[in-house]
């Protein structure tokens, strides 16, 4: 077990207040979430802004793996402006996609139309693309695109909190006090880079929690902003319970104080809406 390091966290640095749980409609319309364009974004190596040129049938004999109800097209298609994109692409992309057909059996028209298309390139190289997912091709307007390069953004910056694999240990320790205690969460990651969290109860105040990056717990630690990149790590990944390997050292009853703290920050997080399947 690691050693537990308690110390007094400051409301000013780790007080987070009551996150609604519904899905956000922004000032445009779009209904279009944080967590979806995270999603898309994630493990993407080519975002950029298209306007498509060319949308050409394939033949239903040709498309054989195409889902039922959709018209496999390939595209050809002009960069406005590349967004995230390693090596940099061309000035043209060619991907293929999947469209839904309406009642009557058509295909949405969409040449001369502007997307942002999420890929990474496909075999072979050049103009080549392959999207991430069958929807990786949404509707562009200004401020979408503003949303994607500010989540880029945040991906790409060298302290970026990686993606959580487990939860690897939790446990409670009470304080000296009646009702004082701190519970410690300590999570694994597809980097190897460490997320822990850390739960204060201190007489006289208000139980908080905070997120620490890294091995050592730090005093500026907070909990995370809703709809950023560390709140869409905790808030879409973590599972709804503490896995009951993870307290298997602990007492009965602090293992419970640690299940109930974690629920507390669950609730702080609030859900993670989704206007698409990740």
């Amino acid at each position: 077990m690691r050693l537990l390091t308690i110390f007094a966290f400051t409301l000013f640095f780790s007080q987070i207040g009551g996150v609604p749980a519904f899905s956000q409609v922004f000032e445009d319309g779009d209904t279009l979430q944080y967590a979806d364009i995270a999603d898309l974004s994630a493990d993407t190596s080519i975002i950029a802004h298209v306007t498509v040129k060319k949308a050409i049938k394939v033949a239903p004999e040709r498309a054989p793996n195409a889902p039922a109800g959709t018209q496999r097209f390939y595209i050809i298609a002009s960069t406005n402006a590349l967004i995230r994109g390693d090596g940099g692409v061309g000035e043209t992309i060619r991907y293929v996609i999947d469209l839904p057909l309406d009642a009557r059996g058509r295909a949405p028209k969409i040449k001369k139309k502007p997307f942002i298309i999420f890929g990474r390139r496909a075999p072979g190289g050049g103009d080549n693309v392959q999207l991430v997912a069958k929807d990786a091709q949404i509707a562009w307007t200004p401020s979408r695109e503003q949303r994607v390069r500010s989540l880029v953004r945040e991906l790409v910056a060298y302290d970026a909190p990686p993606a959580i694999s487990r939860i690897a240990s939790a446990f409670h320790v009470p304080g000296t006090i009646i009702g004082e205690g701190e519970t410690q969460i300590f999570m694994e990651t597809d980097s190897g880079s460490p997320i822990s969290i850390t739960v204060l109860k201190r007489a006289g105040q208000q139980k908080f929690w905070a997120v620490s990056l890294g091995e050592i717990v730090d005093e500026a630690a907070r909990a995370p902003v809703r709809n950023s990149l560390l709140w869409y790590r905790l808030a879409c990944f973590l599972p709804r319970q503490l896995p009951a390997s993870a307290l298997a050292s602990d007492s009965p009853a602090n293992a419970q104080q640690a299940r109930s703290d974690y629920q507390m920050v669950l609730g702080d997080l609030g859900n993670c809406p989704r206007s698409r399947q990740p």
